[in-house]
């Protein structure tokens, strides 16, 4: 088993896997992190103490359950569906960021997730 994460946010848990990436192994070390939730289409994101340069990983567009990291935010992103700039089925951030992980179930239960709501990351215990 990868390096599991556990993002709660209000009453709505969601867990995600971690890939090999550099952007991966800089949110693994800084956890936990507390935050509030940014909306934006069907996406949350939050700053998180955490700096990182756009990688091998970037995307211009990303999958369903995609965690992403973006750096003129410091932000980190999970992506559940289009958001303001996907153009068709597509999910497209607002601009190129590091594909550092997945989330592991339906994403879709984010969509509950309120602009300003705390949230936390975690390790998976």
């Amino acid at each position: 088993m990868g390096r599991r994460i556990k993002v709660t946010v209000g009453e709505v848990e969601v867990y995600g896997e971690l890939n090999e990436t550099g952007t991966a192994d800089l949110i693994w070390r800084g956890l936990p992190f507390e935050s509030k939730v940014n909306t934006w289409g069907d996406e949350i994101y939050f700053s998180i103490p955490v700096q990182a340069e756009l990688d091998d990983s970037a995307r211009e567009a990303v999958e369903l359950g995609d965690m992403g990291y973006w750096p003129p935010g410091n932000a980190f992103c999970i992506f559940f569906g289009p958001t303001p700039n996907s153009r068709g089925d597509e999910i497209r951030p607002a601009s190129s960021v590091n594909v550092f992980g997945k989330v592991v179930g339906d994403p879709k239960v984010l969509q509950a997730v309120r602009t300003g709501a705390s949230v936390r990351i975690e390790a998976e215990a």
